[in-house]
């Protein structure tokens, strides 16, 4: 079944090449047509092209498949072309020809916007609440290890003192910049599209108004030929904002990988969170963390995939725009299943808290020397000197008391303070809106 087919006439070949995995895909996007079928109809009903009866009866069996869907007793049938279709057909099946009436006033392209945007907020729902179980989870090891010094690097040379505070503090901060990307995706994501059609607007008398509020969208896409350009355009913001997450979740995982091995010898994990060698029986691998890397760098490259693939398209829709599905919907479960098992991780965590007893460490506190020599009056420059000349004639002798006191450093994390940054970039979300409007559709 097609939606655009007038006759019973089809190529086999053609079909496989331009559905292709679309069906697959599609599941992502059923509960999300339903509701939009929900709100479309009950707008379709205030303007006159539907019945009060013919309403009861189609807002009945949508919830029932919406039911259906949510148990896992949904499919797309094979030779329906996509989502629109299999519930017009399911329908039509029940209730007959008005099941025939809901395709009024929209087209499949405004439909599948609609279904995309209703999709990806959830998502990002999703992606924000493990999001900040991983940010909770790090401020908690921040707290609990913020005394334990570790060497600081640069250049991946010895360089001054840091903290398993400032380590674990720093991811965390990180994730609330990161959640302010996704919050930027978010509101791209949550206008309505639905009444743009084909992205040209409608003759029918449609209240874009209504379906807006029932839907829980912020406002609509106001613009018929802006909403169709939105296409890509959504997907794409939010590539970037995951792509964000997945380059915090990146060097989290690289230090970890370096922190786990013998040489550096700062951190362990219970032996079933890691794997071992076929023939090396000393072996504690970090798999989880070198696979989540790798992950997180093919995340790195979603914002490009999808550039690449709407660069130079015209206003318009263009088939192109299928197969985006095909490379954000895995994405974005990847990017979920790496948080969660950041977090998982973390929560078993050891942390070694004798690391700066070797003397191979002692010029860490190199600069805490010529501190103190500054604050007892000697010039910088001539307190880095005399530091410098101890090192190389070996009568350097370090002072390993730290004193760091400033906002943000080793003795002054700050955590509340990002505490607060986080729970102000989480209010900004109001899921609540989207959550409240769908629970009352399906009611």
């Amino acid at each position: 079944m097609k939606l655009w087919q007038k006759n019973g006439t089809d190529t086999a070949e053609v079909d496989r090449f331009t559905v292709g995995r679309d069906r697959e895909m599609d599941l992502y996007l059923a509960e999300a047509d339903v509701l939009g079928s929900l709100a479309h109809t009950r707008m379709l009903a205030s303007i006159g092209l539907l019945a009060e009866a013919e309403l009861v009866d189609v807002q009945r069996e949508l919830k029932a498949i919406y039911k259906e869907m949510t148990a896992g007793n949904f499919r797309i049938e094979e030779d329906v072309e996509d989502i629109h279709s299999q519930v017009e057909l399911l329908l039509t099946r029940r209730i007959g020809d008005t099941g025939k009436k809901i395709h009024s006033g929209r087209s499949r392209n405004d439909q599948v916007l609609v279904d995309l945007r209703i999709y990806l907020r959830r998502e990002i729902y999703e992606i924000v609440g493990r999001v900040e179980r991983l940010f909770r989870t790090l401020q908690r090891l921040a707290e609990q290890h913020k005394d334990v010094l570790m060497p600081g690097y640069t250049h991946l040379q010895i360089a001054m003192p840091s903290s398993f505070g400032l380590w674990f503090g720093a991811f965390a901060e990180g994730l609330a910049d990161d959640l302010t990307m996704m919050e930027a995706a978010y509101r791209v994501c949550n206008r309505n599209p639905l009444g743009s059609a084909a992205g040209y607007g409608s003759s029918f008398p449609l209240d874009r108004e209504m379906t807006t509020e029932l839907l829980g969208f912020d406002t609509m896409a106001y613009n018929v030929v802006y909403a169709q350009m939105g296409r890509g355009k959504t997907e794409r913001v939010l590539a970037q904002a995951m792509s964000a997450v997945a380059a915090t979740l990146n060097k989290l995982a690289t230090d970890n990988c370096l922190f786990l091995s013998q040489n550096f010898a700062f951190i362990a994990y219970p032996p079933e969170l890691t794997t071992g060698s076929s023939i090396m029986p000393h072996k504690k691998n970090p798999d989880v963390w070198e696979l989540m890397r790798s992950k997180c760098n093919r995340l790195l490259s979603l914002p490009n995939e999808i550039s690449m693939m709407t660069t130079n398209l015209p206003t318009g829709y263009f088939r192109d725009l299928q197969l985006l599905k095909e490379v954000l919907f895995p994405a974005i479960q990847t990017l979920k299943e790496c948080v969660e098992m950041a977090d998982y991780m973390l929560r078993h965590i050891e942390v070694k808290t004798d690391i700066l007893a070797d003397p191979k460490y002692d010029y860490l506190f190199s600069v805490e020397v010529v501190n103190r020599l500054v604050l007892n009056g000697v010039p910088f420059r001539e307190a880095y000197r005399q530091v410098g000349l101890e090192i190389e004639n070996g009568t350097y002798r370090p002072q390993r008391e730290v004193h760091h006191t400033h906002a943000g450093s080793i003795g002054n994390l700050c955590l509340d303070r990002v505490d607060a940054l986080m729970d102000s970039v989480l209010k900004r979300f109001d899921f609540e809106r989207f959550i409240r409007a769908e629970e009352e559709l399906t009611r």
